[in-house]
């Protein structure tokens, strides 16, 4: 199993699985279909299938372009929102190609139908892959919920935790700006100090910073860390939904912090991401 890493807009992945013998290909994420297909064009493989995280237009764009260009496409996914769709997967399915298995898992709490796909090769000496779109990126996760905390924190902990230490392939190069929240949580984390240093250097070297694995993830990204002590001490939280709620609505503080956009987009996000409320109906 071969995996390219395409960067494409202004800081999403998305991924072209090869299977190597049979020269078969998948896609994770179509934003960009022309692009896609010229990389599946120079690798020689013949892409059959679209496997999508959720349905935010960042992550489906090109599915609609991909499909008129390459009649026959299967495009996957949870969430009937997903743009092209043509079969809706369910949490636990089982998907083969090749000698590549893919779990579908389903992982409620950035979008309702969020799905995760976990890939591995029977016999093969290497790591199983975790495509995690928007649930889980290096050092962070989709802190902007449509769901709640805790399906978001069951997601986290019960269906991904639980995966063996594999690597993750995640939606969106946030990673910089998802240590540095990190490191806000946890100062004296210095597994998160290591890996800040590596981030810096890697954003100056202009070089992606995916993939991580969940082994390293459990070590500084608090989004996993809800049970630590510092980070429960940073939200004033101790129940691990209630923690979870608190870092998604500081990190979105923190955005707004650090990239402050024009006074009327920054309260229009301020209100989807919940921090501020709407007036009560009399």
């Amino acid at each position: 199993m071969k995996v390219k890493v395409i960067s494409v807009l202004e800081d999403n992945y998305m991924y072209l699985i090869i299977e190597e013998h049979t020269r078969e290909a998948v896609a994770v994420d179509v934003a960009v279909p022309k692009r896609l297909l010229e990389i599946a064009g120079r690798e020689g493989v013949s892409l059959t299938t679209v496997l999508t995280t959720h349905h935010h237009w960042d992550h489906t764009r090109g599915n609609a372009e991909l499909v008129h260009l390459q009649p026959g496409l299967a495009v996957m996914g949870a969430d009937e929102r997903i743009c092209a769709l043509t079969r809706r997967l369910a949490h636990g399915e089982e998907l083969q190609f090749g000698a590549i298995h893919v779990r579908c898992l389903l992982t409620p709490g950035h979008t309702s139908g969020h799905m995760c796909y976990f890939l591995w090769e029977d016999e093969c000496p290497d790591p199983p892959a975790l495509f995690s779109g928007d649930a889980l990126s290096v050092a962070g996760c989709g802190w902007h919920l449509e769901d709640t905390a805790q399906q978001m924190y069951q997601s986290l902990t019960k269906t991904l935790g639980t995966l063996p230490p594999q690597t993750v392939f995640c939606g969106h190069e946030h990673t910089l700006s998802n240590l540095e929240f990190a490191q806000k949580v946890e100062p004296c984390n210095n597994h998160v100090r290591a890996k800040l240093s590596w981030a810096q250097k890697r954003d100056d070297d202009d070089i992606p910073t995916v993939p991580s694995t969940l082994g390293e993830e459990l070590l500084y990204n608090p989004f996993l860390r809800v049970t630590e002590d510092p980070v429960r001490e940073f939200t004033g939280q101790v129940a691990p939904a209630q923690v979870l709620e608190v870092l998604c609505r500081e990190r979105a503080r923190f955005q707004l912090a650090l990239e402050p956009p024009q006074p009327q987009v920054r309260a229009l996000l301020a209100l989807q991401w919940g921090l501020l409320s709407t007036p009560q109906e009399k």
